[in-house]
């Protein structure tokens, strides 16, 4: 089934009375199955549009305290995925850091294994209320719901971070000031096939209850 954008509730504007939200046990379900989608597993089509604006809008609804809005989006698609890698490649030639041909090939391949890749940039502001931490973890925030929306939207989706994401020169190629770090690549597309489940640590395992 495909989800048109223009269903979703219009943006709602500041001071804005929103409805109560009950019980939803289709949303319940989908948060109790989620799972990213393996980079390997994604292909075109990937949102586009309207549809990655609805994305984009629903990814910036996250808590974030003091309301400064310490992110922003990179989007990388069509050729532009391409012309990044070899930026890269040609930086990592350039170093002499590396000189297997093959290798520089996947780094100019790098994007290329989804049809959509979001840099989610974290941007600091400077704040006397608002650590920087907190703003950090807004921008986390932003990557993860990116994820929820695109699966809203029939969309896998797989957050990364890789190399590039510390390394200042590759990420002042992509257009990060000195101040901003890189929260993650979100790769968007196509399933291909279904993901399996993986182990993870049980909730119960990692709670205790505070006593005085």
């Amino acid at each position: 089934m495909t989800i048109a954008p223009s269903t979703l509730p219009p943006p709602p504007v500041e001071n804005d009375a929103l409805p109560q939200q009950g019980p939803d046990a289709a949303f319940l379900a989908r948060l109790a199955l989620r799972r990213s989608t393996k980079v390997a597993h994604l292909t075109s089509p990937g949102p586009e549009g309207e549809t990655l604006d609805a994305i984009l809008r629903l990814g910036a609804r996250v808590p974030d305290h003091g309301k400064l809005g310490p992110w922003r989006f990179i989007i990388l698609s069509g050729d532009n995925r391409q012309a990044y890698g070899r930026k890269l490649a040609a930086l990592l030639s350039d170093r002499g850091q590396v000189k297997d041909a093959e290798r520089l090939a996947q780094e100019e391949g790098r994007f290329l294994r989804a049809p959509l890749v979001v840099a989610v940039v974290f941007s600091p502001v400077e704040s006397p209320k608002v650590p920087e931490w907190e703003q950090m973890l807004s921008a986390g925030a932003v990557c993860y719901n990116l994820l929820l929306a695109a699966n809203g939207f029939g969309y896998g989706g797989c957050w990364l971070s890789e190399w590039v994401a510390y390394d200042r020169e590759a990420l002042e190629l992509l257009g990060l000031s000195a101040q901003e770090k890189l929260a993650g690549l979100v790769y968007l597309g196509t399933p291909t096939e279904a993901p399996i489940e993986r182990p993870r640590p049980t909730a119960a395992s990692r709670v205790t209850h505070w006593e005085p």
